[in-house]
């Protein structure tokens, strides 16, 4: 099948802004006059039809596009885990379970009628459903529960899908006065976009009724992975995705639409971004220091590979079975009794197999981890590490994992992690982090790894 060209509309003297449109479309959850950022919206919007194409072709993806908000609504082949980062409160910590529970129940609160809304009624509107769910609950009383309601709102007002006119959700949190309160408009167009599952929850027996499916094109599937994943191997792929992720029109094809860089091994490919700003996990790069101590990591990962004997190699699990057991253990918590069984939906498909076991990949004990981040400790000192990570190695060494598995660089098993081919290509990475000035000890704080 032919390869749709992508921009196909646009002048060459256009492509660069056309890119940076794509860019900004695919890396914001939603783009409205205030968020991610002001100005952004208006980058986007003249380009709203050739992207509305080119996202519907490609990928089978929708773009919403009005004059006020753009968002693309996704058609997902996999679970991502790090799409959860989508969430976050002001100081950037991720959503837990209940305040996603919080942010669905806001949003079910809200009546077209109304164009505004105070705390006090929102919390008397959302307050008996969330106590009539077992395990949630909302009680006035316990901070933690008005912490996350103060969360959910911030996280609205962040994207224009609220606009505060009146008080303070901070105050009523804290009871400030005892009839402190806050009053939010509603914007209606907004929240309706935020929440667009691919199907109705309550139609769903399983969360692999979110995705797409394979009964989709190989193209479209290979597109979806390589704009979607930090890096896509071979090896976790049925033959016919790889045999067209092997094709040079379809990489090349997305290249042009993104504007990004083509790295080819013979492991996999990936769209590199030498700009370091068309991804939502930036590395190396600024980042602090939990980005640095993994690229650190990286670096003495790379000097005991040439230890002849170090590590040893083991199988690793098949990404179809890491894909299955994601499923059933979200679909262990699944509440059986909300699902409208007339209507019921679920699906038998299995993402296919590989057609050969993957290669043996380097395993790195978690015994030797823990060694590895308290060498880095003595080398710089634990003042180097800020005031959050100086007296928990342990724990800048999970968050730093966490960012390597994020990136496809290395993949977590019982007992330690396994190195991801991509991470040889940071073996070097050492050489371009600055040395600190001569007395400093913190390496970790200002400059670009």
């Amino acid at each position: 099948m032919a390869e749709p060209q992508a921009a196909a509309d646009v002048q060459i003297g256009d492509l660069g802004a056309y890119q940076d449109a794509v860019r900004l479309v695919l890396t914001s959850d939603l783009i409205t006059v205030v968020h991610p950022r002001p100005g952004m919206l208006d980058r986007v919007l003249p380009w709203a039809d050739q992207l509305t194409r080119d996202f519907r072709e490609l990928f089978g993806y929708t773009l919403i596009a009005t004059t006020h908000q753009v968002r693309l609504i996704r058609r997902l082949d996999t679970l991502n885990p790090s799409r959860v980062k989508i969430f976050t409160n002001r100081a950037g910590r991720a959503f837990d379970r209940r305040r996603l529970a919080y942010l669905c129940l806001v949003l079910g609160s809200f009546q077209r009628s109304r164009v505004e809304i105070s705390l006090a009624d929102l919390v008397r509107l959302f307050g008996p459903v969330a106590n009539s769910i077992e395990g949630l609950g909302f009680d006035p009383v316990v901070p933690g529960h008005k912490g996350a309601v103060v969360d959910v709102l911030g996280w609205l007002v962040e994207r224009g899908a609220l606009r505060l006119s009146d008080g303070s959700a901070e105050a009523w949190a804290r009871g400030d006065g005892g009839d402190a309160d806050a009053l939010y408009d509603i914007d209606h167009d907004i929240c309706a976009t935020i929440f667009r599952p691919a199907r109705p929850v309550q139609h769903l027996t399983s969360a692999a009724g979110l995705l797409e499916g394979w009964g989709g094109s190989a193209e479209r599937r290979a597109r979806r992975l390589l704009l979607e994943q930090p890096v896509v191997y071979y090896a976790d792929l049925d033959a016919e995705t790889a045999a067209v992720l092997r094709r040079d029109d379809v990489v090349e094809n997305l290249a042009r639409l993104t504007g990004l860089v083509v790295e080819r091994r013979a492991e996999g490919v990936l769209l590199a971004d030498p700009g370091g700003r068309f991804t939502d996990r930036p590395f190396p790069g600024r980042g602090g220091v939990v980005n640095r101590a993994a690229g650190l990591l990286l670096a003495r990962f790379a000097d005991v590979l040439e230890e002849p004997g170090a590590l040893g190699a083991v199988e690793p699990p098949a990404e179809a079975d890491l894909q299955q057991d994601l499923l059933l253990r979200i679909d262990s918590a699944l509440p059986r009794a909300g699902v409208v069984h007339d209507l019921a939906w679920s699906s038998a498909e299995r993402a296919p197999a590989p057609p050969q076991r993957p290669e043996r990949l380097v395993l790195v004990e978690r015994h030797r981890l823990e060694i590895l981040i308290e060498e880095l400790y003595e080398q710089f000192g634990a003042a180097s590490f800020t005031g959050a990570w100086q007296q928990d190695p342990l724990g800048l060494l999970d968050a730093a994992l966490l960012l390597l598995t994020d990136l496809r660089l290395v993949r977590p098993v019982p007992g330690g992690v396994l190195l991801l081919p991509a991470a040889v290509r940071y073996r070097n990475i050492t050489l371009a982090i600055p040395a600190p000035p001569e007395g400093q000890l913190d390496v970790f704080e200002g400059g670009s790894v």
